[in-house]
């Protein structure tokens, strides 16, 4: 089976753009492919943040992993710190990386800009992301458009690692999903949907009760015409409702114009709704059953266990090839 990797920040509240162009394929993901899904905490810190938030937070995206299917029989799912290997290893692929390429990434402009003071793991953070896929011998990540040039970075090191130390590395494939790879924000269809907007409009979260989302959807921007139709140029509104409705009835694009047509945005948005309201009350449900339980913390402990196992393999032989085992 080939091995996939894929990590979430536990910072914001996971929202249904995170929910269909990732989390949701995980699921299938699970029966085909060995998984390793992480909370990845030690991101988190690459701003301020306070730790009792921290906790909770990684926490929760936990048992959202769990809420949406994710059975720990059949995928490994931790923390990232509980797992020390992540960060030794990024240390080494630090004094593997050149300061140019670290500086060219996007995600470090845009975080970076305009503040007086960054930290240096903001810089730096493209190589633990490398060091969380490469310790386990990942064949794909399941990645968006935005971390597309972080995992480029992890090929380069892992070729670079080879090259240098003999190979070591397996060098990774992206998976860049089609069908709601492409949630765009409700309040303003140019920007990626975002757990980190300060406008809650922006977003469906994943705990959202049947009256806010309600309400967000009835407030999404649309147009001021009254076709619901998919044209990204003209009708970026509408289309990414559609996107959203396309992706959990599982129906085309054109099947859905064909049932609107004529119809209005009021009665779309409000089947939209529907749709929505039922699939995050499922999900909200077991996330209820989980809290209550206590089996989360049980199944990420094994997680752990089991990623220590397999990042200790890799990282063994890692020290081998640098010169660090004196036995």
């Amino acid at each position: 089976m080939k091995r996939v990797f894929s990590g979430v920040q536990p910072t914001g509240e996971l929202h249904i753009g995170n929910y269909l162009g990732a989390i949701r394929n995980f699921v299938k993901l699970q029966e085909e492919a060995d998984c390793f899904f992480c909370v990845v905490d030690l991101h988190a810190v690459t701003v301020p943040q306070d730790p009792a938030l921290l906790r909770q937070k990684s926490l929760e995206v936990a048992t959202l992993y769990f809420a949406v299917g994710l059975d720990p029989k059949k995928a490994t799912i931790f923390v990232q710190s509980a797992v020390p290997a992540h960060a030794e290893l990024a240390w080494m692929l630090q004094c593997l990386a050149y300061f140019g390429e670290l500086s060219r990434m996007t995600q470090f402009k845009d975080k970076s800009a305009g503040k007086e003071n960054v930290s240096v793991g903001l810089f730096t953070y493209p190589t633990l992301m490398a060091a969380d896929i490469l310790l386990y011998q990942t064949d794909v990540v399941p990645v968006g458009q935005d971390q597309k040039q972080h995992l480029e970075l992890s090929r380069d090191l892992a070729q670079r690692f080879n090259q240098r130390y003999g190979e070591t590395f397996k060098v990774p494939e992206p998976m860049i999903g089609e069908v709601g790879a492409r949630i765009m924000a409700l309040d303003d269809p140019a920007k990626k949907m975002s757990k980190s907007e300060h406008n809650p409009n922006n977003r469906i979260n994943l705990m959202d009760n049947a009256k806010t989302v309600q309400k967000k959807i009835a407030r999404a921007v649309t147009d001021s015409g009254s076709e619901v139709r998919c044209d990204w140029d003209e009708k970026p509104g509408v289309s990414n409702l559609m996107s959203i409705y396309s992706a959990l009835s599982g129906e085309s694009m054109a099947v859905i114009e064909d049932r609107y047509r004529g119809k209005g945005y009021g009665l779309f948005k409000g089947e939209l709704t529907e749709l929505v309201n039922s699939e995050l009350g499922k999900i909200q449900a077991r996330y209820r059953e989980l809290t209550e339980s206590g089996e989360v913390m049980e199944f990420l402990e094994q997680g752990a266990d089991r990623a220590r196992l397999v990042a200790g393999e890799t990282l063994n032989r890692v020290k081998d090839k640098m010169g660090f085992n004196l036995s």
